[in-house]
């Protein structure tokens, strides 16, 4: 595999589960917090959050990253606070890539959470909450383990779809071997070039085989989460 493919590939793979883990990563507990805000809560402007995060699905992907760059650039009103006060600079660079992966990947995370959420009895969190528990007791001790096969689904979906992220990625971050390339990135510029046909197709088959991998890995650790959340069930 190490001959199969060239250096600069193996950098575009590499920054690519590299931009996806973080993506997942960082967006997960943002995920499970608004998952559960439109599957439980009742409140003033709830759909309008709903549309919010569905929004990167519908809008197409370089309206999202042109929206970042306006707002996470250097001379963009968030982008410009981060620099400043953090020295964290977004566009054009990696962490900018996991940011737009993040955005794009999201709606699929808070889908899976949510309806996971739903198929859980809302009177076995009211009974625990009747016991005396308060509500981070009852979301850590009963919600968490009844969703967690749609936590896990949820989080390598985001995964998956953060691997193949290009329009948002390359509009905000742009397309710099070694440090935004990530593998649609350097398909793309493989697909620019005289020849670049077999580079391209090598990449291809490799994010189809990270895509399966996540799928199935998804299947599996839901399978088992969902045994686990069974026999504790049954042994209760």
């Amino acid at each position: 595999m190490t001959g199969w493919l060239g250096p600069e590939e193996w950098q575009a793979v590499a920054l690519s589960i590299q931009v996806s883990f973080w993506a997942t990563l960082l967006s997960l507990p943002f995920g499970i917090a608004v998952a559960y805000a439109l599957a439980r809560w009742e409140f003033r402007g709830k759909q309008l959050l709903n549309m919010a995060v569905h929004l990167p699905l519908i809008l197409p992907p370089v309206v999202t990253g042109y929206l970042l760059l306006l707002s996470f650039g250097r001379r963009g009103p968030i982008g410009g606070w981060l620099e400043e006060t953090f020295g964290l600079v977004l566009a054009f660079r990696w962490t900018g890539a996991a940011l737009a992966a993040a955005i794009m990947a999201f709606p699929l995370m808070v889908r899976a959470i949510r309806l996971a959420i739903e198929a859980v009895d809302p009177r076995l969190e009211e009974a625990a909450a009747t016991l005396g528990a308060s509500r981070i007791r009852v979301f850590v001790t009963i919600t968490m383990p009844l969703i967690m096969p749609g936590l896990i689904a949820g989080a390598l979906l985001a995964f998956a779809k953060a691997i193949g992220e290009f329009g948002a990625t390359i509009t905000f971050v742009s397309n710099i071997p070694g440090q935004t390339q990530t593998i649609p990135s350097a398909i793309y510029a493989f697909l620019q070039i005289p020849g670049g046909e077999s580079g391209a197709m090598r990449l291809v088959i490799v994010s189809i085989c990270i895509a399966m991998a996540a799928l199935l890995a998804s299947e599996a650790l839901a399978r088992r989460a969902q045994r686990r959340a069974t026999g504790r069930d049954e042994s209760a």
